[in-house]
């Protein structure tokens, strides 16, 4: 009697098979960029703000500030916070720096914490798997923060322009 061998399946050919059906980190941060970016234009449309400072009230002492930084051909730079101070490092608290990728429809959370970039946060050589970590762990709050900020009724119609003067003071 002959026996037949059957070849068996590497475990990569398994994984890849796997993940076809299940996002990864990558797929799931891609998805919460472009989540972000539904959301942020839907609550107030930066695409169509000038660079400026901007504020939303809605009775509730928690403005919410706004600030297009700076715009790009194809990005802006914008900066989200609330009017309330950290009492420890005197920065606004929560806040988050933001980038609109307007041709892709993303809004990635570069941080959120003022003045500390990325590699400050994390330290210089972080394996790149923290780095996704920090990064969807960012993108969430900030895709539950903008969700928060819809309930409580801010919008692109509760949002005023501040005087350039107030710009320039602060």
């Amino acid at each position: 009697m002959q026996s037949v061998v059957v070849p068996r399946q590497s475990t990569l050919r398994r994984r890849s098979f796997a993940a076809s059906f299940l996002p990864g980190r990558f797929d799931w941060l891609m998805g919460l960029y472009a989540e972000n970016h539904k959301r942020l234009a839907r609550l107030f449309a930066p695409e169509r703000l000038t660079v400026g400072d901007y504020v939303s009230s809605v009775g509730d002492g928690l403005d919410v500030h706004l600030s297009v930084q700076e715009r790009h051909p194809y990005t802006l730079e914008l900066g989200l916070s609330y009017a309330l101070l950290d009492e420890s490092t005197g920065n606004p608290a929560p806040s988050a720096q933001l980038r609109t990728y307007l041709d892709a429809h993303m809004t990635e959370a570069l941080h959120c914490e003022p003045g500390r970039e990325l590699w400050q946060v994390l330290g210089p050589l972080t394996p790149a798997r923290n780095v996704v970590q920090h990064r969807l762990r960012m993108n969430g709050f900030l895709n539950r923060w903008l969700e928060y900020l819809a309930e409580q009724g801010h919008s692109l119609a509760t949002l005023e322009r501040l005087p350039d003067e107030a710009r320039a003071a602060a």
